[in-house]
């Protein structure tokens, strides 16, 4: 019998880690099935150029995987036991079927977060998914000129929209809606140059600003107000897919699964969780932000583990760490704000078109790092010891 690995999602994270443990283990001692409702990755760091109506390179896992022993199964995850180990999935003819495993790395990853904010279901769009974008794109394709855009959510996802937009339609009137004060997270050099790009864009910035209500032609703040919108974009937080809460995994409030420093589960040692869904500890003790850049590390350091769980080989070491946050200003500008290992801001930024130059590379480089999971490195494919993850458990232990 082969060892049965199942990876739900192939976001980066889900195909980084499908490819990795292709890359590390012998095929004829597993198997490694991809779950994932979409033939092709996608870029979820490029959503916003697709709403403004960027075509991007398709990116289809036929490609990626071909010759390298993952089976790609397109289905979606609608149900999950972790104690029998089985997943229920199902395909795009409505079939049924019943996944089962011995390991499972679980990256559904998380989607939109409307915060229970009145109207924001109803009127909103949404920049987590493709198929959201696309609603946005034809959106804004047919907008009149001098019609209010207005961005709620003054983070990353919530500055790359604003800009993208004004920069590709300078006939829009573009806001953003923060609950802070703009970039207030950024060094004094990133904050100076990120006002000075949404100046310069004409960008609109309601400071302080909290929605309570989104209308079809306003979003409606705190104290009253009502700001002009024929679009809303909400990119205010995220939340994870509900499936992991659904189950007997240990997950905190926000559904999240808790993992341990391999990225395993801390109450069933057969599911690993990387990306957004996963709550693993970073430097200082900090919950590791919803990111790419958290994401992917992760998804190599559950892989690595778990081939060398399997293996008998030795566990890697070394945590999760930060070294910038790369934003993109438009087609034009950007801002790379270097941090601390613990994400905080320094000093040190790069801006302008270096800077756009800068995150170009960091998107093409994450597509690049799903189809080279091992960086381009030739890993020797190892032979499974057949006394499976328990027994390595317990010497782990005796160890």
């Amino acid at each position: 019998m082969k060892h049965r690995i199942v990876v739900l999602g192939a976001g980066y994270t889900g195909a980084t880690a499908a490819g990795r443990l292709a890359k590390r283990l012998r095929r004829e001692d597993v198997t490694i099935t991809l779950v994932n409702a979409e033939p092709d990755l996608v870029e979820r760091v490029r959503l916003h150029q697709l709403a403004t109506g960027q075509d991007l390179r398709p990116r289809p896992f036929s490609e990626m995987f071909a010759g390298t022993g993952v089976e790609l199964k397109l289905a979606k995850v609608t149900a999950m036991d972790v104690d029998s180990k089985a997943v229920t999935v199902t395909t795009a003819d409505g079939a049924e079927e019943l996944v089962a495993y011995d390991t499972l790395v679980y990256a559904l990853g998380s989607g939109w977060n409307d915060q229970g904010v009145p109207g924001t279901a109803e009127h909103a769009h949404e920049l987590s998914s493709r198929p959201g974008a696309l609603r946005l794109r034809e959106r804004l394709a047919a907008l009149e000129a001098g019609r209010g855009v207005v961005v709620v959510g003054g983070g990353l996802t919530g500055l790359e929209a604003a800009t993208e937009i004004a920069e590709s339609r300078p006939d829009l009137d573009v806001a953003l809606a923060a609950r802070g004060t703009l970039g207030d997270w950024l060094s004094d050099k990133g904050r100076t140059h990120l006002r000075t790009v949404v100046d310069k864009l004409g960008i609109t910035v309601h400071e302080r600003t909290a929605v309570a209500a989104v209308a079809a032609d306003s979003v409606k703040t705190a104290d009253g107000t009502a700001i002009p919108a024929a679009v809303t974009i909400w990119t205010a937080g995220f939340a994870v897919h509900p499936l992991a809460q659904a189950t007997a995994l240990d997950v905190n409030e926000q559904g999240r699964i808790v993992v341990d420093s391999t990225m395993r589960s801390v109450s069933h040692p057969d599911v690993y969780a990387v990306g957004d869904a996963a709550l693993a500890m970073g430097p200082g003790d900090k919950p590791l932000r919803m990111s790419c850049a958290s994401g992917v590390p992760m998804a190599w350091h559950a892989a690595d583990t778990i081939a060398a769980r399997l293996t008998g080989g030795k566990l890697p070491k070394g945590s999760i760490r930060y070294v910038q946050q790369c934003i993109s200003l438009g087609r034009k500008e950007g801002l790379i704000q270097f941090v601390t290992a613990d994400d905080q801001a320094v000093d040190r930024a790069l801006t302008g078109r270096m800077a756009a130059r800068y995150k170009e590379l960091i998107c093409k480089g994450a597509a690049w790092g799903v189809a080279n999971p091992t960086a381009g490195i030739p890993s020797r494919r190892r032979r499974i010891q057949r006394q499976g993850t328990e027994s390595l458990t317990r010497a782990e232990a005796a160890a």
